[in-house]
């Protein structure tokens, strides 16, 4: 069997929804034809992809592997089907737009939408790649985060725009976790529990390992993208980090880390300085609306997060420009 598009978005509606039944619901066939058709890929694939249980499906490691690859294909599918109606219906303004994971985006792209102009949207866990689709013109701009202690290769010739210098990293962990009943969490009171981190962000795994060796701790670690990680932190299966703009669900409780041991850099990037200066603003306005939104995050905005930044340029690793800019 060769794989198709529709077998990948069958696969990621399964991790997504977290059971057959579920899955099969969203993509509107029969669970029995769902569970034929994973039979038929895992075949083609050469093992198994999911671990069937009580509670629903969870993805195997080879599943992790091939969800870490279908996501990003999937995205440049949707994008290439969105360019291609616009280039058809004779659409001559277009903004093509690149991100990493973020809750901005949805207010982001509606800022952008107006009369004549759809902006596109291609996701990739890999800054590094997104920035390379920038200088290569394939995208027109891409809001990126950078790992504390992992630098991004910022091409020659890109202009950055930073948004937050250091944007602090929260934890998510089930509801009914012991350190849930406190605002802030110590490292040490998640001794005990598995870890998940997503191996394919660039720089997340190196950041949490270092974040968590640097207080002695060596905990069980899963790997899975995050999607996958917040249903696992929903049914007390792991602890994973998470944004600070995320926020907590009657399963799931998002915290402070106390002291704030791991952090990312914002950045938005795009050839010259008039693309930054288009569409800065409406990711500015779009990040803090749903900073606010988030519990967790404003407490730590109002009793001490910094949100202004100097206004300076500074060299940035690789040929690119990065430009401080000052936040409200």
């Amino acid at each position: 069997m060769e794989l198709e598009v529709r077998h990948l978005r069958a696969l990621c509606a399964i991790a997504d929804a977290g059971s057959l039944h579920r899955a099969a619901r969203q993509l509107g066939v029969a669970q029995p034809t769902l569970s034929t058709q994973l039979a038929r890929i895992e075949q083609a694939l050469g093992g198994p992809l999911f671990v069937r249980e009580r509670t629903g499906c969870r993805p195997t490691p080879l599943g992790r592997t091939v969800l870490g690859r279908a996501r990003p294909l999937l995205a440049d599918m949707s994008t290439l089907v969105c360019e291609a109606r616009a280039a058809a219906a004779g659409g001559d303004s277009r903004l093509r737009v690149g991100s990493t994971a973020s809750r901005a985006l949805a207010g982001w792209l509606r800022r952008l939408r107006r009369p004549g102009l759809e902006p596109t949207l291609q996701m990739d866990v890999s800054a590094n790649a997104l920035l390379r689709r920038v200088t290569d013109g394939q995208l027109d701009v891409a809001f990126v985060h950078e790992v504390e202690g992992s630098s991004l290769h910022i091409p020659e010739g890109l202009r950055v725009r930073v948004l937050v210098e250091r944007e602090p990293q929260f934890v998510m962990l089930p509801a009914d976790h012991p350190a849930a009943v406190r605002p802030v969490v110590r490292l040490a009171d998640l001794a005990e529990d598995r870890w998940m981190v997503d191996p394919t962000v660039d720089g997340e795994w190196d950041g949490v390992h270092r974040m968590l060796r640097a207080v002695g701790l060596n905990p069980r670690v899963l790997h899975g993208d995050y999607h996958t990680a917040a249903s696992l932190v929903a049914t007390g299966e792991v602890v994973t980090v998470c944004q600070p703009s995320s926020q907590s669900r009657p399963d799931m409780a998002v915290r402070r880390l106390y002291g704030d041991p791991l952090g990312v850099r914002l950045l938005l990037a795009a050839r010259t300085r008039a693309e930054l200066d288009a569409v800065f603003p409406a990711l500015e306005d779009a990040y803090w609306e749903v900073a606010r939104q988030s519990t967790a995050y404003r407490e730590w905005l109002e009793v001490g997060g910094v949100r202004t930044l100097p206004r300076c340029p500074v060299a940035a690793t690789g040929g690119g420009r990065v430009e401080f800019v000052r936040a409200r």
